[in-house]
């Protein structure tokens, strides 16, 4: 039985991501409180699930301003380029939709702003999908964070190593610092992959469900195997506006996969996830007396995002990630580029390329990144020798991404 005040969605973009947000709203139209309008996309054919959306007879178009010529929403979900998400957003504000926008944010601080005046003036809501916000075990620790729980925050580390081969940077914009009309794009293996491990460690210290807590100052060591613009490997120590330590390991150029692994350490307890802490599937918290807390695997609510937005846009619940609290990521983002405008090359002899897997890759690479998380450093403090760390950062009052020295 349907509700006649199910929420209307139109969806920006349909293949690569979009597949996940098809899936899940075509598989759950059981739940009656939402109706699929339709479907942007200039290339559809990337939908796995086409065909059924075609049977829906849900229109398709080739571009937001053909959908609004005709049509309206109530929300917008954009799953497109990192390069469209600042315009996207902001014309469908202008047409009067709430819009759920992946991650990131915008490819610069200044996009972001953009995005916030222009849901200011719609009166509407913006939700970003880092879905690990979203889940009942990061909200969960959040809040414990913030009651003090664990005392004060002294410093927290991320590492993942995540292989992709040949066949990941295929992809139009993968790896690009610009499009060919010369809109930013940064595409990374810190603005893309790993992207939902460097905003939570933001996120998780925010003082509020919807804040995260501020970069002040960073310094970055990015790096390159893969024939790309941009980084696919990058080692950042960053400090918040509280002075909390946080450490980001992170690279695409390994055949060992490590997955998301952090420990957060505090006054009387650090928090601890992933494999390289020993536990893969949980977040614990472990007191210094021994005893402990369990908040779950962040991992099982992939797309609570998409519900929870869903009850935002009917004024069940506020936004639990919107773009304030998604800022701080793309702060950061700009704050690497800058610190290292020039992205090495690793040691030629050092780089290997597995023609079965197609992936490229670093010799011992993935050792120097496990021996920094373990000891807290950054490549050039353990001596390897084709480190070297870029400028540091301050970030406070950072306004605008000019990019000059970038390339």
């Amino acid at each position: 039985m349907y509700d006649d005040n199910r929420v209307s969605i139109v969806l920006v973009g349909i293949g690569g991501y979009g597949n996940i947000y098809v899936d899940a709203l075509l598989n759950n139209l059981e739940r009656g409180d939402f109706k699929v309008v339709g479907a942007i996309d200039p290339r559809p054919e990337g939908c796995r699930n086409l065909q059924k959306i075609k049977d829906m007879e849900i229109p398709i178009f080739s571009s937001m301003e053909e959908f609004y010529a005709s049509f309206k929403a109530e929300l917008a979900i954009i799953s497109t380029p990192i390069h469209f998400h600042c315009v996207q957003t902001c014309y469908a504000l202008s047409q009067g939709n709430n819009v759920l926008c992946e991650k990131p944010v915008s490819a610069t601080i200044q996009e972001a702003r953009q995005m916030m005046e222009a849901r200011d003036r719609a009166g509407k809501i913006v939700a970003i999908g880092y879905q690990w916000s979203y889940t009942d075990a990061i909200r969960t620790l959040k809040k414990d964070i913030q009651s003090g729980l664990f005392g004060r925050p002294k410093r927290f580390k991320t590492i993942v190593l995540w292989p992709r081969n040949k066949d990941y940077y295929r992809r139009a914009w993968a790896g690009k610092l610009r499009d060919a009309e010369g809109r930013w794009i940064l595409d990374s293996v810190a603005n893309n992959a790993t992207a939902h491990h460097l905003h939570n460690m933001f996120y998780v210290l925010g003082q509020e469900q919807d804040k995260s807590a501020k970069p002040a100052q960073l310094t970055a060591e990015l790096y390159r195997a893969n024939n790309i613009e941009n980084f696919d490997t990058a080692a950042v120590r960053i400090f918040t506006e509280e002075g909390v330590e946080l450490l980001f390991y992170v690279t695409h150029a390994v055949t060992e996969t490590v997955n998301p692994t952090f420990c957060f350490e505090f006054e009387k307890a650090k928090v601890v996830y992933g494999p390289m802490e020993g536990k893969s599937d949980n977040i614990i918290a472990v007191f210094d007396d021994g005893t402990y807390k369990v908040y779950g695997n962040p991992e099982e609510e992939g797309v609570k995002k998409l519900w929870m937005t869903i009850d935002a846009v009917k004024g069940i619940q506020p936004v639990v990630c919107g773009i304030e609290a998604a800022t701080s990521h793309t702060l950061c983002i700009n704050g690497m580029q800058e610190s290292v405008p020039r992205i090495s090359h690793f040691p030629e002899n050092l780089i290997k390329y597995n023609e079965n897997t197609k992936i490229t890759w670093v010799e011992g690479l993935n050792e120097v990144l496990k021996r920094c998380y373990q000891e807290w450093k950054l490549p050039h403090e353990i001596g390897v020798e084709w480190a070297k760390a870029g400028k540091t950062m301050d970030l406070r009052g950072y306004q605008y991404f000019k990019g000059e020295d970038i390339g």
